[in-house]
């Protein structure tokens, strides 16, 4: 048994659709994101939950939600093309690639993606566990490390924040 692996699962906050002549990668977050993202931001800090990586959708919304959670001051942030877009498998196998240095890691990203993850890392039944997975919502799991055994139903979810039930 490897030592234990942190994995934070946080899908981007609500994003704005104002200006539709916007492309997709580019939407910035709403106002009821940005509030939402402080709120997700402020509950990691009273956990006191380290962050030793952040992974981070090249979406503008992504990004935008990664800075209002401000876990940028204390950990490394890479920005990533390849987690736009991606699927829960390609997700994964990015998460495999994470050095065994490495014991907390915050994936930030989109759905169905995330969603698809959680519920698939997730040892019991993770559909039950996890229902939606609303804009702003933050899957905290653990597991058995190292990165590269990271596998389906592997994981315990240990928390499962939604921005409604803290504000």
């Amino acid at each position: 048994m490897g030592d234990v692996k942190h994995l934070l699962l946080l899908r981007h906050a609500k994003s704005s659709w104002d200006d539709p002549a916007l492309a997709d990668h580019d939407r910035p977050l709403a106002p009821r994101g940005i509030k939402a993202a402080k709120l997700i931001g402020a509950r990691l800090r009273s956990d006191e939950t380290p962050v030793d990586l952040v992974l981070c959708s090249s979406a503008r919304r992504a990004r935008e939600t990664v800075e209002l959670v401000g876990v940028g001051g204390v950990s490394v942030v890479e920005i990533e093309d390849g987690l736009y877009g991606a699927s829960a498998g390609e997700l994964l196998a990015r998460l495999r690639g994470v050095a065994d240095d490495i014991d907390a890691v915050m994936l930030v990203g989109h759905n169905p993606a995330m969603h698809d993850l959680a519920v698939a890392l997730i040892a019991d039944d993770g559909e039950r566990a996890v229902g939606k997975f609303p804009t702003g919502a933050l899957a905290a799991l653990t597991f058995a490390g190292p990165w590269p055994a990271l596998a389906p139903g592997h994981a315990e979810l240990v928390a499962f924040v939604k921005p409604r039930d803290l504000g």
